[in-house]
This record gives C-alpha cells, structure tokens and sequence, in this order.
C-alpha cells in the first residue's frame, strides 16, 4: 500500500512539474496583454496612476522575457495615460479614499502623507485630497490622535485612574513615534473621559 502510494506520487511530480514550467515560460506582451493585466488588477484593488505602472511592469518583468520590459514600458506608459484621461484613474479621489481610512483608524497626516507618496502619488494631488476631507474634520490630525487614543486605549480611553507621570510619558512618546505632535497628544491626554474627547472635536470644529 505504502509503495503504491509513492508510486503515485512520484507519477504526479512531472506533471505538476511540467504545469510549473509552462507556468514559467515567458509570455508575448502586447498592448492587449497589458490592458488585461491592468484591468484583472483594478477590479481586485483601487490604485494610483504611478502604482498601476509599477504594478505593470513588475508584471512584465516577471512573466515576459528581459528584452520585452524596454518594449512594454511605453505601452505601460500609453494604457495609463488612457486611464486617467477616462477617469478610470483619478489620483486625487483614491488619495481621499486611502487618506480617510488611515486617518480613521488613527494614524497621523505624516504617516498618511508618506503612504500616499509610497504609492506614487503626488504631494500636490495628496494635498487636495486632504483639503477634501476638511469636511470630515476642521484639525485632521487631532481627530486621527482621538482615534489612535482609542484604538491604543490611552488616555481617556485607558480606564480607571489617571495615568502616573511614568505612564504619561509613555503615552506622550508613543503619540510622538506615531507622528502626532505633543500639542495634539496632549490636548487628547487631558480628556478625562470619551465623552471629553467627543467635546473637545466638536468644539475643534465651532
């Protein structure tokens, strides 16, 4: 039984060998490849121009041969120019959407801005995305330090007793290392419950 079963196995090891293989084998790259690429990517995940474009040639180098990247860039080039001419890229609007879930889940207007450049979008289309959601908060980064204070359960989020000079400098450090200034930290750290801290953003915004 046991030699059977290695038999079968080892029957099974070329072919699976073989798919990996073909798996392997470089493709023809064409306008209509890319296109296809581009668009199984854009149905899956929202992306910058400048990302998509890395994306594609990532792509291209992996599964076509090396003399075909130098000859697939300007179709990569071409395809994206397209897109955010039909507004199928719009830099602007997925910078306010990344933006407004970063800064939801508490992470500083640093933090925010260096992801939004990482995925190659412009400081300028960064900056319009976040004049954008002003409506959202008149001080964006307080409100991400009132909702990194949440998430961390610091400050009035912790519970109990006010935090000891110790513990208050480490909660004034970890707001720091998360990008927020001391002037934010310590407006959230002397709310005295999360009622304050619902006070202190509505009274941000009057």
């Amino acid at each position: 039984m046991i030699e059977n079963t290695a038999v079968a196995v080892s029957s099974r090891i070329p072919a699976r060998r073989a798919e990996k293989q073909a798996t392997d084998a470089p493709v023809a790259v064409d306008a209509a490849v890319i296109e296809r690429w581009a668009l199984s990517y854009l149905e899956r995940f929202a992306s910058s121009a400048e990302n998509l474009r890395r994306v594609l040639l990532r792509r291209v180098r992996r599964r076509a041969a090396p003399e075909a990247v130098h000859d697939a860039a300007p179709l990569i080039d071409v395809l994206v120019a397209r897109y955010r001419d039909s507004g199928l890229l719009d830099d602007v609007a997925y910078a306010v959407g990344r933006a407004r879930s970063r800064l939801r889940r508490g992470q500083s207007l640093r933090t925010v801005r260096a992801a939004l450049a990482i995925k190659g979008v412009a400081a300028e289309d960064a900056a319009a995305a976040l004049d954008a959601l002003a409506e959202d908060a008149a001080d964006l980064d307080l409100a991400a330090a009132c909702a990194y204070a949440r998430r961390r359960r610091l400050g009035p989020f912790r519970g109990g007793a006010a935090a000891p000079g110790p513990s208050r400098q480490r909660e004034l450090a970890a707001f720091a290392r998360a990008g927020f200034s001391r002037r934010d930290a310590e407006a959230v750290l002397a709310c005295a419950s999360p009622e304050a801290v619902g006070e202190l953003l509505a009274g941000d915004r009057t």
